[in-house]
This record gives structure tokens, C-alpha cells and sequence, in this order.
């Protein structure tokens, strides 16, 4: 595919899509899919009976749900910049690159656990994939009050097959160092997650949000400690430093799907290779912040005890 490569203030290459890439729209995204024959026989019937919605909640990209008369599939797009924000804060294109390579590999170690991939346009910046359906995302079921049998058997899956499978324990060394130099390039993703995984919280910073004036005094707490910034910050120093698993690295209760029989970890666009350890403790922390939440989301019928 012809795509647009340029060169950035590091020197590196970077991609920022092809010379014909727009943001798809749900007026745009039948033409985008007609020419592809597997996803049209996916969906049935031809593009005119398709219904196109977009339902992207997430801070980053374009997500459209595509229903035909046989089925349904996903299609996610890359924007150049935050959708949270707008063009104020850039963003490459490539991430969605990162996300593809990233899934592939998964699909590999746990194709059970990881939406199955249908078409990637590096030029579009955009996956087709498996519509996940009826699943909701896990945190908007853990605020409902829902139990997940197969959750904790499942993520520890996810973790073990992925994070064993692209480690020295389980790639020869030539595969994980080849893999590690393509994940390398994750740069602003991973520059993201150092800021406000291991920076942000600890100072004043434009991105920080607490109940004020309730909780000012326990931000100013975070800011003054200084044996928890030190240890913080040897953390910090790991994850930059250990190369020694590809992680997920963005394995919160946003980017997992559930129903009480099934569950699928979604959107690794963070990707990159780390310490093992950052995965499984980033879900074990959401999971403790769903655990603290629960009496404020208690109902009469429902005191979630």
C-alpha cells in the first residue's frame, strides 16, 4: 500500500497515512467496506441494506458498529489527533498499526480471548474485526452490580499466554528481538502512559481531575510525598527499562468485553514490550477501584455487599 512516512523531530520514521486517508463518517464507511469480499459476506447482502452507527465512547478513535442481514463487524479508525481534545493534540496514525501487529499476536497465544481481525488498511488507519455482541464493557458491568464467573480465569489466561508466549521464555531470541524493534516505535503511546501512569499524579499537571475542594487535601498529599514519588519513579524506571514481555499495557476495565460466559480483551494500541508484571497489576488496580466504588453505586434493592 502507498502510505505517508515523515520524518520526526527524533529523526525517526513515522507513519501518518496513506495519501487518500480521510476519517470515515457513517455515510463513508459503506463505500470503505463494499470492496472487501469477506466482510461482505460477513454482512450479507449488499452495502445498501447495511446499517452503519458510530458508538466510539473511548478518548482516541472512530469505532462503527456495521449490521447486514447475516452479521455484524466492527470497524475502528485512527484519527491524527486526541478525540477528546481535538486537533489541539496530535497524535500518528500508526497507533492503529501497532494495535494490528499487537493483535495478531494475541490471536496467536489466546485466539479465544481477542476479537477476530477481518481486514487491516494501514493507508485508512483502520481494522475490521469481529463485533463483539451481546458483551458490554466490563467496567459499565462491574458499576451495574454484575457477576463475571469466568472473568478472573480468563484475564489470568490472557495474561499468562500473552505475556509467556512473547517473552525469552517462550519466543526465540531473533523473534522477540524483531518484535521488540517494531514495538519500539509505539513512541507518543507509550510517552502517554509514563505521564499519566507515573508522572502526573504526583505534581500539578494540566491532564489531573480531583473532587474539589473534598479531595484537595489528599492530592496535596500525593504531591508532597516524597518517599512515594521515589518509588514511583523506580517503577517508572522498569517499565522503561525491562523489555520482557509484549504487554497489552492499557489492560484497564475500559478494554475488556464480558458477558457472564465470555470474555475478550480489546484495543492493545498502547503495545509495547515490558515488564510482565505492569499488565496484571493494572487490572488488579482497576479491579480494586471497582471494588471501592461499589457503595456509591449501591440501590435499595442492591446494597452490593
Amino acid at each position: 500500500e502507498r502510505v505517508q512516512v515523515v520524518t520526526d523531530r527524533l529523526g525517526g520514521s513515522r507513519f501518518v497515512g496513506g495519501p487518500d486517508y480521510v476519517a470515515l463518517s457513517e455515510q463513508t464507511v459503506r463505500t470503505f467496506l463494499a470492496p472487501l469480499a469477506e466482510v461482505s459476506a460477513l454482512l450479507g447482502g449488499d452495502a445498501t441494506q447495511w446499517t452503519v452507527r458510530e458508538v466510539g465512547d473511548g478518548n482516541l478513535n472512530l469505532v462503527f458498529i456495521v449490521k447486514g442481514p447475516k452479521g455484524g463487524i466492527v470497524v475502528k479508525q485512527s484519527l491524527p489527533y486526541v478525540r477528546m481534545v481535538g486537533e489541539s493534540w496530535p497524535l500518528p496514525l500508526d497507533r492503529i498499526f501497532f494495535e494490528y501487529e499487537a493483535l495478531k499476536i494475541q490471536s496467536a497465544a489466546v485466539p479465544h480471548l481477542v476479537p477476530k481481525l477481518y481486514h487491516f488498511d494501514r493507508g485508512m488507519a483502520a481494522i475490521v474485526m469481529e463485533l463483539l455482541e451481546p458483551h458490554l464493557i466490563l467496567r459499565k458491568g462491574l458499576i451495574g452490580g454484575i457477576r463475571y464467573p469466568k472473568l478472573a480465569e480468563d484475564v489470568a489466561t490472557f495474561a499468562a499466554g500473552t505475556l509467556f508466549a512473547t517473552s525469552d521464555l517462550g519466543s526465540p531470541a531473533v523473534v522477540k528481538k524483531e518484535r521488540q524493534s517494531l514495538f519500539c516505535n509505539n513512541i507518543t503511546l507509550c510517552k502517554i502512559t509514563e505521564d499519566l501512569v507515573f508522572t502526573d499524579p504526583y505534581q500539578i499537571a494540566p491532564m489531573n481531575r480531583w473532587t474539589t475542594p473534598q479531595l484537595d487535601g489528599v492530592a496535596a498529599e500525593f504531591r508532597r510525598d516524597s518517599v512515594l514519588k521515589v518509588a514511583v519513579q523506580e517503577l517508572k524506571w522498569m517499565f522503561l527499562s525491562r523489555g520482557e514481555a509484549l504487554l497489552h499495557a492499557d489492560l484497564h476495565t475500559g478494554s475488556i468485553m464480558v458477558t457472564p460466559d465470555q470474555t475478550r480483551v480489546i484495543d492493545p494500541e498502547f503495545a509495547f514490550y515490558g515488564p510482565m508484571g505492569f499488565d496484571v497489576g493494572a487490572f488488579m488496580a482497576n479491579l480494586l477501584l471497582a471494588y471501592f466504588s461499589q457503595s456509591g453505586h449501591a440501590t435499595k434493592g442492591d446494597d452490593r455487599r
